[in-house]
């Protein structure tokens, strides 16, 4: 049996500060890395390193803007390279900045492998993480998601909370790309009707069928789990619940 790395995206803590005290927190709690955003480490990517390392935190991915990429790669790569990544990964495309047709998706697929091509030079995977825009169909009936990650080089980052809110069939979307997959982002959600905490909750105790999706995260070949949580009220909570469940699912062996 796998033994897999399970990660927090700090971005889940961003209204709770310090900084070092949610790491501190994080360690406590048994986590082998986090994902930071960059408002987590701003323009200091060496200092973030620092206190990572002090905790006995990894890093193998981290958010970093698109427009980072677009307008200054080699400034992108010496971040991902400062933090110690695995993947850097694309984490959003604001509305007003995304294609409107399968052949802009395309056009723009095609830059992401250019620059998933330089990224591969330095030892490093350029991925996109999903929401659920991604998954609507295009007036061609082609989705926006096929053509990014069919995209030579291109790697993705899977958000399971955002593949149910968008209504596809989670089991089928986690494996119609073999060896795509960088990271799982572990997200659950609340019943319907519910608002708190943007309608998210800790993993286990939502709507996600955790059971019966297992297996395709298991063949996946990825042993990356990144536990997110987008508006919590209680980060502690969500993280240390949400930790020994998703432990509990994968196996892991407790010290």
């Amino acid at each position: 049996m796998a033994t897999y790395r399970i990660s927090f995206q700090l971005y889940s803590a961003r209204n709770f500060p310090p900084l070092d005290a949610q790491l501190e927190a994080l360690a406590a709690i048994g986590f082998d890395g986090v994902e930071p955003y960059r408002g987590a480490f701003g323009d200091d990517a060496a200092g973030f390193r620092r206190k990572i390392d002090a905790v006995g935190l990894a890093c193998p991915t981290a958010h970093l803007p698109v427009d980072l990429l677009l307008a200054d790669r080699p400034a992108f790569i010496g971040i991902a390279e400062t933090l110690g990544l695995e993947a850097a990964i694309l984490p959003y495309l604001a509305e007003d900045q995304r294609p409107k047709d399968a052949a802009g998706w395309t056009t723009f697929a095609a830059k992401l492998t250019e620059h998933a091509a330089a990224l591969a030079e330095a030892g490093l995977k350029l991925a996109w993480h999903t929401h659920a825009f991604e998954y609507e169909t295009l007036a061609d009936g082609t989705r926006p998601i096929d053509a990014l990650i069919a995209a030579r080089g291109v790697y993705y980052e899977p958000d399971i909370g955002w593949i149910a809110r968008s209504g596809v069939d989670i089991r089928t979307e986690l494996e119609k790309f073999p060896g795509k997959i960088v990271a799982f982002h572990v997200k659950d959600t609340a019943p319907a009707g519910v608002t708190e905490d943007d309608g998210w909750t800790d993993v286990g105790s939502g709507t996600i069928d955790w059971k019966g999706i297992w297996p395709s995260i298991a063949q996946s070949g990825c042993d990356l789990l990144v536990l997110e949580n987008d508006n919590p009220s209680d980060w502690r909570g969500f993280a240390a619940h949400s930790y020994t469940f998703l432990s509990g699912l994968a196996g892991n062996k407790k010290d």
